[in-house]
């Protein structure tokens, strides 16, 4: 797909999703998640033609500009939305799917411990709210939610909300879980 494509779909996920969006000529200039995910674009296809250091520079450039810092490497569907991305970062091995929307201050990042895969892989329709962090090499299943400030380092199934420190599923599929 072209990153013109996607940026267009990116653009109109912003539109849908933020309140406060209300043109997409503002959102173009002045929306740092939107600003960080067409640098981002650019800096993977680079990565992906094999030029790495001008991929890593794209990625550092942006980093300093817009606080948002994605690795070249992760693969991004479209029509995700990164609201207010100060203080997000998502590491080298992430996976992120579509119609996905990630809040200020999240982390997709590892735990140190793993090796090869080492980063989360997210679904699509996930939200991950404000300061939520996901570690590590596990799965967030399709339309779930992640609540402020969670730690996830555990696999989520699908139609799922998590709280908290260790992060607990509380709702499933509409349904209120359990604790046990």
């Amino acid at each position: 797909m072209k990153i013109r494509v996607q940026k267009r779909l990116d653009l109109d996920k912003i539109m849908e999703t933020d309140p406060a969006a209300f043109s997409r000529r503002i959102v173009k200039r002045t929306y740092t998640g939107y600003k960080a995910l067409c640098a981002y674009r650019y800096a993977h296809r680079l990565w992906q033609k094999g030029l790495k250091g001008v991929a890593l520079y794209i990625s550092y450039r942006s980093k300093v500009r817009t606080g948002v810092d994605i690795h070249p490497a992760a693969e991004i569907g479209v029509r995700v939305c990164i609201d207010h991305g100060v203080g997000v970062v998502i590491g080298e091995t992430t996976e992120i799917g579509n119609d996905v929307v990630l809040y200020q201050g999240v982390t997709l990042g590892g735990t140190g411990k793993d090796e090869g895969k080492r980063h989360p892989t997210i679904e699509d329709g996930v939200m991950v709210s404000a300061g939520a962090k996901v570690l590590g090499p596990v799965r967030i299943g399709e339309g779930s939610k992640i609540g402020a400030g969670s730690v996830v380092l555990k696999d989520v199934p699908p139609h799922s909300t998590v709280v908290g420190v260790p992060g607990r599923i509380v709702r499933q599929n509409g349904e209120r879980v359990k604790e046990s």
